[in-house]
């Protein structure tokens, strides 16, 4: 590594991801979009203002948009442990809008989901979202949808694979 990839490396290896794997190791090949998008990164899933149930859901709804499977792999227990419902979960695997018992989850499903296939908010759909998860929430929730849109065309372009023993599992719903 030369020394600014060695640098960032550190960095993130001594943060709460622990290692270097996934699109961060496909950004250490250029070390300053790797250090800016992995300061990024940080925020959206530790600092954030979305507890961490509503951005796992973002995530999971993301990776499903773009076919990420290694995405999927690594998000899908974080976000059952979070506590998006098992029934959730497997609903946005096999392609379905989920029953959220949630209206905050629903919202979050619905934003996203227009975000990616319209590119945008009408406008009753973006006050609902203001109104119900509050300004901050929103921009965040957004701001993560454009970090794990970066996220999954890095996985996707140099085809990241899964962690051997892992199976894909977008593919088979």
């Amino acid at each position: 590594m030369t020394p600014d990839q060695k640098r960032v490396h550190d960095t993130i290896t001594s943060g709460p991801r622990g290692r270097v794997r996934g699109p961060l190791a496909i950004w250490l090949h250029r070390p300053e979009l790797a250090e800016a998008a992995q300061a990024l990164g940080a925020y959206c899933r530790y600092g954030s203002s979305l507890e961490p149930r509503l951005s796992e859901l973002a995530i999971l709804c993301m990776a499903v948009i773009w076919r990420s499977e290694f995405e999927w792999w690594a998000h899908k227990p974080i976000a059952l442990k979070a506590g998006l419902s098992a029934a959730a979960v497997e609903a946005l695997r096999q392609g379905g809008a989920p029953d959220f018992a949630d209206p905050e989850e629903a919202l979050v499903h619905e934003v996203v989901q227009a975000l990616s296939v319209q590119r945008r908010l009408e406008d009753a759909l973006y006050a609902r979202a203001e109104a119900g998860l509050g300004r901050d929430r929103l921009v965040d929730l957004v701001g993560l949808c454009g970090y794990y849109t970066l996220i999954s065309m890095t996985l996707n372009a140099f085809e990241v694979p899964l962690p051997e023993g892992a199976q894909p599992e977008l593919s088979a719903g």
